[in-house]
């Protein structure tokens, strides 16, 4: 347990008492979000992240030392076991480490070496690398014919594909060829023989070549795609000739030796039938979970980022589900998300009731307060958008838009779950109602959709399902419980989402809600059924309950640190009426030194203090609220050099694209970022982010912007 523990802390650069004290409070049923937030002080300040990690990196560890029991007693049981082997083992720190060891001791399916080893010619292959200096090979190998081995020459023959496979086998010659491929190997690619590409969406790669070591994750996904569809052809180059001389010289124990030719066919053979293109694969199956991971870890920070845009508090929105030949369809929400009125408009081709269209929406804004008009990013936006912005110039008060990503909206609005929430309802008027919402608070409505529908990253499906949900999972469960939650006003999906939540704990909470009314306290939370101690104490943080009999019970601090609250209001002798003195005495406040008066820790006290400063602060608030329009933008006003302010639709590995009001979104490419080299988009740009960029590039054509975050870089 001990070297595990090592193990991890190194990877991390972590202490070992950080590693383990927080597996302790994992396997004592903490969640990652209830240890982030409460027990800082046991963990040393580790975060959601970093405490995933530590979680993982554990479990391959576990899994890393099992493999390790299992090889050993395998090859013990073979009577193969030596020194030599258990200290490999034993310092081995991948799996694919220990495999390589154990590969010359599995039983093997039939291959060539399996028969030759049949057919009795195993002892003639250790005469052959013995490395006999006299004698004459010929005559040694006739003394293994028999009825399954004709002749001198198929004995030879058997002996060096036995010897070709050991050469396969050798962990160091695995190694060693792997770490030459990684290094210098080029990968390739050319268009197959009538291959189907119309749309030429793989043309770059028709003809392409990049070192192994620097190929970048969204270019092997591009490939892999292309490969899978037939339409190109992959290949890895490197020097196999230098690496068949370095294995047959360690394999050959002396100069001179009768069975210097037999060895060098049968390492060449061993090397280019078996060796190079088992670690190609390799290779090439590494960099594909490497990609996959950078995919997964870029999709799980862009959806983060949609999660974490702020609410637009006291709004009255309507929202757009744009569309041609269906009409627009149009929802009124209040600030609570309620729908208030539902309606179409046709100002579009091939029913082009425009004049119709600008009444209906005169009338709706008309009867409503509404502020802002949400419009989706999907078919007809543009049109729609242009369409809106003619509209407000003739309402005379004030009236934005914004455009509002309805990734996953037909999903949810197609979803059970709508069904029950809008009954009477069609698919296209609750997708309205979801964009108009998604505005007013994008958490609550983004919760409700699986975050693989919302299609923010690259290649994301083309990733492994179960890795990409458990990432998108705890993305999710994240947010929700660094943002908090209203007991009182929370649906059931949100509520799943908080730590030490269940479904059927949440939908119990819903059911006391209905019967009982409005939460009064947090203590109340106890007498929900499905909810014990442990469960009330890794929520209760979580849940808020505003205007309560408890003024604490809407703020972040645990239940458990009230009695530490009320010691310190004690000591500082401060009233919760008192707003202006608690203010400036808790700004001036030596934190250490309070702490060691109270008997307690930094972390608690300062997290206390921090919240106490800030009661009703949102977690959101830090990030970018959506950019709101009056007027729409087309290509022919572009000009290179222009500034431009946008907001962050996509990041992928390239690049970002970012909506400047145009039909189809902006990339600022990654080598426009930054005068410094730019390892990743993400250092500079997230989805969300209101940025200014400049044009660097227009093309008409193809209806293309190049954009770029610095004007020196155009």
């Amino acid at each position: 347990m001990e070297q595990q523990y090592q193990s991890i802390a190194k990877e991390m650069n972590l202490s070992i008492k950080q590693v383990a004290n927080t597996l302790e409070l994992l396997s004592s049923g903490n969640t990652v979000p209830f240890i982030a937030r409460y027990r800082k002080e046991v963990t040393q300040g580790l975060d959601e992240e970093q405490i995933r990690l530590i979680s993982e990196q554990y479990e391959y560890e576990k899994s890393l030392n099992k493999r390790k029991e299992d090889v050993l007693r395998l090859i013990e049981t073979q009577g193969k076991l030596t020194k030599e082997i258990i200290s490999s083992i034993e310092k081995a720190t991948k799996l694919s480490e220990v495999e390589d060891i154990y590969r010359p001791y599995q039983q093997k399916r039939k291959t060539r070496a399996t028969e030759a080893a049949a057919k009795g010619l195993e002892p003639l292959a250790d005469y052959i690398m013995q490395c006999p200096v006299e004698g004459n090979l010929e005559v040694e190998a006739k003394k293994y014919i028999n009825d399954r081995v004709a002749d001198a020459k198929e004995a030879l023959a058997g002996a060096r594909d036995i010897i070709a496979e050991r050469v396969s086998d050798q962990a160091k010659f695995r190694q060693l060829v792997r770490y030459t491929i990684a290094r210098e190997g080029v990968l390739s690619t050319s268009k197959k023989k009538d291959a189907d590409d119309s749309k030429q969406v793989y043309s770059m790669y028709y003809e392409y070549s990049e070192r192994v070591a620097t190929l970048a994750p969204h270019r092997i996904m591009a490939i892999n795609r292309g490969e899978n569809e037939k339409v190109i052809s992959v290949s890895i180059q490197y020097d196999q000739d230098t690496l068949i001389e370095k294995i047959f010289h360690q394999m050959i124990l002396r100069k001179s030796t009768i069975s210097e030719n037999e060895i060098f066919m049968a390492v060449k053979d061993g090397c280019k039938r078996l060796l190079f293109s088992g670690i190609e694969r390799e290779i090439r199956s590494d960099l594909t979970t490497k990609a996959q991971d950078q995919s997964i870890e870029l999709f799980t920070n862009n959806v983060e980022r949609l999660l974490v845009q702020p609410p637009l508090k006291d709004k009255t929105i309507l929202g757009v589900d744009p569309a041609f030949r269906t009409g627009c369809k149009l929802a009124v929400i209040d600030m609570t998300g309620k729908a208030l009125e539902i309606s179409a408009i046709y100002p579009h081709q091939p029913v082009n009731k425009k004049e119709e269209a600008l009444s209906t929406l005169s009338k709706l804004v008309s009867k409503y307060p509404i502020d802002i008009i949400a419009i989706g990013n999907g078919t007809a936006s543009r049109e729609t958008e242009a369409f809106i912005a003619q509209f407000i110039q003739t309402v005379n008060r004030p009236i934005a838009y914004t455009i509002v990503s309805e990734s996953g909206a037909s999903v949810y609005s197609a979803s059970p779950l709508a069904k029950e929430e809008f009954p009477d309802l069609q698919v296209e008027q609750r997708s309205a109602i979801s964009i108009a919402r998604r505005l007013l608070d994008p958490l609550s409505e983004l919760i409700k959709i699986d975050p693989q529908s919302i299609g923010v990253g690259q290649y994301q499906h083309d990733l492994p399902t179960a890795r990409l949900k458990e990432r998108l999972d705890f993305a999710v469960s994240k947010v929700v419980n660094r943002v908090g939650v209203d007991i009182n006003t929370a649906s059931e999906h949100l509520l799943r989402h908080v730590s030490g939540l269940s479904k059927n704990s949440a939908k119990e909470i819903v059911r006391f809600r209905d019967s009982n009314g409005r939460f009064k306290q947090r203590e109340q939370i106890k007498t929900v059924k499905y909810i014990g101690d442990k469960a009330f104490e890794q929520a209760a943080g979580f849940l808020r309950i505003v205007d309560g009999d408890q003024w604490l019970d809407a703020t972040a601090i645990h239940p458990e640190s009230y009695p530490l609250v009320y010691q310190l209001y004690s000591q500082l002798n401060l009233q919760q009426s008192d707003a202006e003195n608690r203010m400036n005495v808790l700004k001036k406040l030596n934190i250490t030194q309070m702490a060691k008066q109270l008997g307690t820790d930094e972390y608690t006290l300062s997290d206390i203090v921090d919240t106490l400063l800030q009661p009703l602060r949102d977690y959101r608030d830090q990030y970018d609220g959506p950019l709101l329009r009056q007027d729409v933008l087309s290509l022919d006003d572009l000009k290179e050099g222009m500034q431009l302010e946008g907001v962050v639709r996509n990041v992928v590995d390239f690049g970002a694209f970012v909506d400047i009001g145009l039909k189809s979104d902006g990339l600022v490419h990654i080598s426009k970022m930054a005068k410094h080299r730019v390892k990743h988009p993400t250092e500079m740009v997230n989805i969300g982010d209101i940025i200014t960029v400049y044009v660097s590039g227009v093309d008409q054509i193809r209806q293309k912007v190049q954009l770029s975050l610095l004007k020196e870089l155009i």
